[in-house]
């Protein structure tokens, strides 16, 4: 890549992508733009303008995107019930696909010849980037410097840094999290450290979003939800973007001690990795959107969106969310949205979201068929007869002709 002279860097200000200013200045001799985007990562990413300042930037782009975020990637994931190996709420893979897009268009905007980004040749991270990177823009130039320097370790990065007068806050006396941390307005997540063994129980101090059930209050919160199109529009009759709804579920959720997860999952480069997430708005929406389709959706439908989920939940994990397969499933489970409206109540009770109530103008629950009293004659319960021995028949053959199940 003898032919670099400007990058756009996906910047957070920390100990590695300050390194990654530097390095990259001093490898390819070339102009670095930084990218910080504001995902409701909980901490004040203004602060980054100036340590990219200190670092010789002069192209400097940050962005909030919480809104986007939220309305254009969480909101049509949880619309599939969308969970990764049973448990994962993907709260770090759905930030990437909005940060790829918007490095490969300051990328053009600036006249850029590359990207980079910060993420590990052992993660997915850098599958994810670079797969959106090149799904937008296939001929964009990909610089990944954890996959070409030899800077392995903190202690490496720091030395870099002392040796050329980086200014970090991490390089300070203050003690600081010893977990790799990955935050934004869906979730938190925590690697590294003691979570290396995991045998080993993540501490308490750990968790920054949620008390622990054990320390949630003794009386449970009630909450409204209402969906229309299968989204959240508003909680408790008050009308809500996208970004504060999931703000105020965040809030409600980890103050009832609900979201915490310990997970080892499957990582798509092939290692197992455990870690652990608190995605507190993320574990009630959920919820709440499978109670409101409980009432709303075609029995067939609900099935099938079922069958497809850990599917789009692969594509999603694994970085293809601007492949045409997950277009296609989007279609497809947006189609079905159409009549997801109406509430749902719940109780949130020390670590747990329990339904307690759903309603719909548009709900296919019938209570003149469904009763168990008198439903004079909504339901011919000697159909049932037909139904059994149809269905049944070919079993019938089979035991007929010797083939015993037994």
């Amino acid at each position: 890549m003898a032919d670099i002279n400007k990058v756009v860097l996906a910047y957070s200000g920390g100990l590695d992508t300050s390194v990654i200013v530097r390095w990259l200045q001093d490898t390819y001799q070339a102009e670095v733009v930084t990218f910080t985007a504001d995902i409701g990562q909980g901490e004040e990413v203004e602060p980054a303008r100036a340590k990219a300042e200190a670092l010789g930037v002069k192209e400097i782009h940050i962005e909030d995107l919480r809104e986007e975020f939220v309305r254009d990637y969480v909101y049509p994931m949880f619309r599939a019930n969308t969970v990764y190996e049973g448990e994962y709420l993907l709260g770090t893979s759905i930030a990437r696909p909005l940060i790829a897009r918007r490095l490969v268009e300051l990328a053009e905007q600036t006249g850029a010849d590359a990207i980079s980004h910060g993420a590990t040749g052992k993660g997915n991270d850098q599958v994810r980037f670079e797969l959106g990177a090149y799904a937008l823009a296939p001929g964009i130039k990909v610089i990944a410097p954890w996959r070409e320097w030899d800077l392995t370790s903190r202690e490496t990065l720091m030395a870099y840094c002392a040796e050329r007068d980086i200014p970090v806050d991490f390089s300070s006396a203050k003690k600081k999290s010893p977990y790799s941390m990955d935050a934004n307005l869906l979730h938190i997540s925590y690697e590294g450290d003691i979570l290396e063994d995991p045998w080993v129980e993540p501490e308490e101090s750990m968790w920054r979003w949620s008390v622990s059930p054990e320390q949630a209050p003794d009386a449970p919160t009630y909450i409204e939800l209402s969906y229309l199109g299968g989204d959240i529009v508003a909680i408790d009759g008050r009308t809500m973007n996208a970004a504060e709804v999931l703000a105020y579920l965040n809030k409600v959720a980890g103050d009832n001690g609900i979201g915490r997860l310990d997970l080892v999952e499957n990582r798509y480069v092939g290692m197992k990795s455990r870690g652990c997430y608190e995605t507190p708005g993320g574990t009630i929406m959920l919820k709440a959107h499978r109670a409101i389709e409980s009432i709303t959706l075609d029995r067939e439908v609900a099935h099938l969106k079922d069958e497809l989920m850990p599917r789009y939940a692969s594509l999603v994990y694994n970085g293809y969310w601007w492949s045409p397969e997950r277009k296609m499933l989007q279609t497809a489970i947006d189609e079905s949205q159409q009549v997801v409206n109406g509430v749902v109540r719940l109780k949130l009770y020390k670590g747990n979201v329990i339904v307690v109530g759903r309603q719909s103008a548009d709900s296919l629950f019938d209570e003149s068929i469904a009763t168990f009293e008198d439903d004079a004659g909504a339901y011919n319960q000697k159909d049932a007869e037909g139904f059994i021995k149809l269905n049944a028949l070919r079993m019938r053959i089979a035991a007929n002709k010797g083939r015993n199940p037994g």
